[in-house]
């Protein structure tokens, strides 16, 4: 690439011709290309994806020198330029392109190859071509579904299952110190039998042990790699044992056992995977917004609410209204929750335009899937320390609604039968009454005897 230099902008050139670029810009012309052409959202592609891209240029690297098809200096140089990529605070400046770009990708991998070409050949004190050298073995087709699955892999499994473990034990961790506690338990919103308030919150924690479980799954897909198949599957230009060294050598540096597609053509073509793992991300959306509402329900009040718990206050709640406080760790894990379905409704559209041998929505779903985890990882933790761990019980609250509820009265069904059961209980809604009275007055059941029946704690354990 011939290059000269002005002031503030240097031209540079590709096949296409030549292009201005910022003087201190490590990019080149395909790279300026992609900025001019697309000033979309002003949205870049994630971070996590873009460490990921460049592992995959060092990795690549690496294994073209073993299959002797790219000189050990040049392989060494940008294995460096890579590391230190990798190693700079600046690093999303040298990757300025929007997420809704060509639908291969191919401007992201352009970026990433220019930038580390150049970075590479002023280590090397010799040109290393973004193109013959950086992206050698290898076309946008197969290195972008590769990227997406690596940045995944590594983000799901690094930060965001770490962190739906933590949840799911700070809540088995509280569901212990609360066992102690009945509470009234709630279908359709009204008031039906009572519940441990543990019962309550290790029905949360298998919740999020399923979504656990669930990325667990995708992640075996996820994990497997279509790089190697470079344009359309085939493996043109390509050392035919690449795919297999790259996954050994990438697994060896992650910690994570990738391996190589035995067809390369569904990993290039489809994006199955990825839609797959986004569907386990939804389910766990859906729990955390069921998990969140449970809270923001018992919490409500404190006077016209349930008032059943009391979430730690984190900060004024309105700028009208003084001493409000509001739940506002659980509202934000919901609108997380919401954020993620939507998300998965894009990828799910973008993975439909798999169109003969390439999808061509490729950056927009590497970005959405890769914000899922982030933000799903990210509120997790939130949850499990500022809400899950730190809320008090009122048992004060809990204890007058529970004996006060008429559908106690259930337990008496299998000895006074339902029609008698239901006539105690509208009763006992009418005259506002202990349900334990009514069903003294009504029944020839002794008073010790209907104390050991309607036991809130005892109704908990379920039997006849």
């Amino acid at each position: 690439m011939n290059t000269t230099h002005g002031k503030d902008k240097r031209i540079v050139a590709d096949s296409m011709g030549e292009m201005e670029v910022d003087a201190n810009a490590l990019y080149g012309a395909q790279t300026q290309r992609a900025i001019d052409n697309f000033p979309v959202s002003g949205q870049v592609m994630p971070e996590d994806f873009i460490r990921a891209l460049i592992l995959v240029k060092a990795i690549a690297a690496k294994t073209n020198a073993e299959l002797n098809c790219l000189d050990k200096s040049i392989s060494e140089a940008i294995v460096s330029a890579s590391n230190s990529l990798l190693e700079d605070p600046k690093l999303m400046s040298h990757f300025p392109i929007d997420v809704f770009q060509t639908g291969s990708g191919t401007s992201s991998n352009m970026n990433a190859n220019e930038v580390i070409g150049a970075l590479a050949s002023e280590i090397a004190g010799e040109e290393v071509n973004p193109n013959d050298h950086v992206n050698f073995g290898q076309s946008s087709n197969d290195v972008i579904p590769t990227t997406i699955h690596i940045s995944a892999a590594i983000s799901s499994k690094r930060k965001l299952i770490p962190a739906l473990e933590g949840l799911r034990d700070e809540i088995i961790q509280k569901a212990d110190s609360v066992k102690g506690y009945s509470k009234t338990g709630r279908t359709h919103l009204m008031d039906a039998m009572p519940i441990r308030m543990d019962q309550s919150l290790l029905s949360w924690a298998d919740q999020i042990d399923a979504g656990i479980s669930g990325i667990d799954r995708a992640l075996t897909y996820i994990c497997t790699l279509g790089l190697g198949g470079t344009a359309v599957g085939t493996g043109i230009n390509t050392h035919p044992e690449f795919g297999q060294t790259f996954a050994k050598l990438l697994s060896a540096e992650t910690g994570i056992n990738f391996s190589s597609a035995d067809n390369f053509f569904p990993y290039i073509g489809s994006q199955d995977a990825a839609v797959g793992l986004s569907g386990q991300l939804k389910m766990l959306a859906v729990s955390i917004i069921k998990i969140s509402n449970d809270l923001r329900w018992m919490n409500s009040g404190p006077l016209a609410g349930l008032g059943e718990i009391t979430l730690e206050a984190l900060q004024p709640g309105s700028s009208i209204m003084p001493g409000k406080v509001n739940p506002v760790i659980p509202e934000a894990a919901a609108m997380v929750g919401a954020q993620v379905i939507g998300n998965d409704a894009a990828i799910t559209v973008a993975g439909q335009s798999g169109n003969f041998e390439l999808n061509v929505m490729l950056p927009v779903i590497a970005s959405n899937l890769l914000t899922s985890i982030k933000i799903l990882g990210n509120v997790s933790l939130l949850l499990a320390k500022k809400a899950i761990k730190t809320f008090e019980v009122n048992e004060e609250k809990l204890t007058e609604a529970l004996h006060r509820n008429p559908i106690l009265v259930t337990a008496l069904n299998p000895i006074i039968g339902y029609a008698k059961a239901a006539e105690i209980a509208k009763k006992a809604y009418a005259e506002n009454r202990p349900i334990i009275e009514v069903a003294q007055e009504n029944t020839d059941i002794p008073k010790d005897e209907l104390e050991k029946l309607l036991d809130p704690m005892k109704l908990t354990e379920g039997g006849l």
